[in-house]
């Protein structure tokens, strides 16, 4: 499929999933004590050797490709040359430029990260230049993410809960956090799974964890992915409308719920390949119409 991994270690999965921001946050102290050191004083070096390739040396690093690529210039060409010293981080991210006067919630926001995150990872600093965003994947061209208007449908027959969201998440069947790239939607084994806008399916088949799984590639670089289903009503190919049967819910592939659910995600084109986006927003817009 050409995808990213979303896949990765965060160093500290308890903030990660932590309901309270800092006090700290709110009104800041010079004194404040903090669990860690900021990530980009972390940085180590990787001089690259002959045979090595971007996707090797992020494998040594249990690193996505991605990280590696948007940390150092040399490698968005898609090589690695011999020689180049890169820098590796900690852990799966971005470094971004601090906006003057834009506030730590603010870059919380901008990334769609917890402040409380953010802030631990960057040594609980408030006043930044420079930040650490963990999490968030580099890629050249990335969309903007509100234009998703070719996507109208709900991927369900009527409005259910989330039951895990985007982003790291604690896997509740082995207590590890991991990467989730899409949501959870609760719904019965045999409920329909449509459709949520015009394309083509570009997949529909097995494909190991994610169980039966349809992809629909839609207009303006945008993808729709449906999984652990437990049949498949279309085939590769074929042209779909919004709210055309793709299969029924079901529990195939590596699930991290006990009960059947859809794993459903919204990705994006990129000369990285297809890449996962939140399509929380994306969710809640839909249940919002469909409420009224």
């Amino acid at each position: 499929m050409g995808a990213i991994a979303l896949l990765g270690s965060l160093v500290s999965p308890l903030s990660a999933i932590r309901e309270a921001i800092p006090a700290e946050i709110a009104q800041p102290s010079e004194n404040a004590t903090c669990p860690q050191q900021p990530a980009l004083s972390r940085l180590t070096r990787h001089r690259v050797a002959a045979g090595e390739t971007i996707g090797s040396i992020a494998e040594q690093h249990n690193l996505m490709p991605a990280t590696l690529m948007g940390m150092n210039p040399v490698l968005q060409g898609g090589t690695a040359p011999v020689g180049a010293e890169l820098e590796i981080p900690p852990y799966n991210g971005i470094r971004v430029q601090v906006p003057a006067g834009q506030t730590l919630q603010e870059n919380a926001e901008a990334y769609n990260v917890r402040p409380d995150v953010l802030y631990e990872v960057n040594g609980c600093q408030t006043k930044l230049r420079v930040a650490f965003v963990p999490g968030v994947n580099w890629s050249p061209g990335r969309p903007a993410p509100q234009v998703l208007t070719q996507l109208s449908g709900y991927p369900l027959p009527q409005v259910v809960e989330v039951v895990r969201g985007y982003g790291w998440q604690v896997n509740p069947l082995n207590s590890q956090v991991s990467f989730n790239s899409g949501v959870a939607l609760q719904a019965a084994t045999g409920t329909p799974v449509l459709a949520v806008g015009e394309g083509t399916v570009a997949f529909a088949g097995d494909r190991g964890a994610y169980g039966n799984l349809v992809v629909i590639n839609h207009a303006g670089g945008r993808q729709s992915r449906y999984a652990h289903l437990e049949t498949l009503s279309v085939t590769a190919g074929q042209q779909v409308q919004q709210g055309d049967r793709l299969g029924t819910v079901g529990t195939t592939g590596t699930r991290a719920l006990s009960e059947p659910h859809l794993h459903f995600e919204v990705r994006y084109n990129s000369p990285l390949g297809w890449v996962a986006e939140d399509p929380g927003l994306y969710i809640q817009a839909i249940q919002n119409a469909q409420k009224y």
